[in-house]
């Protein structure tokens, strides 16, 4: 019976010095996870506001409830009198380890996080980043793929795409074909700058705002070079490209405007 009444005894008084400690542990552990889940619920709505990527949503959203119930049963084993000193420590030292070892990851992650929020581009978009130039189909947490026009797939890692200058030609709404044709010296300058505008202002692809534009480039070499400037949507500036020249050739033809001879000069000495 004393064994009992000892044993019994230190119960008590276990829990009278315990019990509130576990109780106000685990009232603030109820509550902790109610505020969690109200903080993950207004981080989500705020990135689905800003329109950012679903799938870099749910990862933001799952990092910062994961981070924050980390700090919240830390706290809780604090009060529960766990000293959490070397707890915190390991969990640091982890830390440090897995991004000294994934740094390369890291990076390219950060950088798909500042492609996805700041939005340089977006899918569709035709960009020159790191030597290379495509049509933007994909947007990854780590890469980005592009598709180039030879048909080739482009994979790009964010890293390198958020530190680098990006061109984003579709950003405008249209962009300007930089065509250079040449005349005789003796051809009638103005004649030819009047056909070859009329097949720019006919051109199925080439649009009316901004205005393309003729204009004499350079005279020298036997030859007067003409600065043909149409413009046209990022999707059709191959179809402008070429077909423009093939057309403002035929068209010099029917109108007796000659192109320039080459010539050659050699002195003997």
């Amino acid at each position: 019976m004393e064994e009992v009444t000892t044993y019994t005894s230190k119960f008590m008084e276990w829990v009278y010095v315990f019990g509130p400690k576990l109780l106000g542990a685990l009232a603030v552990f109820i509550v902790g996870l109610y505020v969690v889940n109200f903080i993950s619920k207004l981080v989500s709505k705020a990135l689905n506001k800003r329109g950012i990527d679903v799938s870099l949503q749910s990862f933001l959203g799952s990092l910062v409830s994961g981070g924050l119930k980390v700090l919240l049963l830390i706290s809780v084993a604090g009060m529960l009198g766990i000293q959490t000193t070397s707890f915190v420590a390991v969990v640091g030292a982890l830390g440090l380890a897995v991004g000294l070892a994934l740094q390369g990851s890291l990076a390219n992650f950060a950088g798909g996080v500042l492609l996805l929020v700041f939005k340089p581009f977006k899918i569709g978009d035709l960009i020159e980043s790191n030597g290379q130039t495509g049509v933007v189909t994909e947007i990854q947490i780590f890469n980005t793929i592009l598709l180039t026009a030879e048909n080739k797939t482009v994979i790009l890692a964010n890293g390198a795409v958020s530190n680098s200058t990006i061109v984003n030609y579709s950003r405008h709404g249209n962009l300007r074909v930089d065509i250079s044709m040449a005349v005789a010296p003796d051809s009638d300058v103005p004649k030819a700058k009047s056909v070859a505008l009329d097949i720019l202002k006919n051109h199925e692809f080439v649009l009316e705002e901004p205005a393309p534009s003729v204009n004499v480039l350079k005279v020298g070499d036997g030859m007067v070079t003409l600065a043909i400037r149409p413009y046209a949507s990022p999707a059709h500036y191959w179809d402008v490209f070429f077909s423009v020249q093939e057309q403002i050739r035929t068209a010099f033809d029917q109108n007796n405007i000659s192109g320039p001879t080459p010539t050659r000069v050699i002195i003997n000495k």
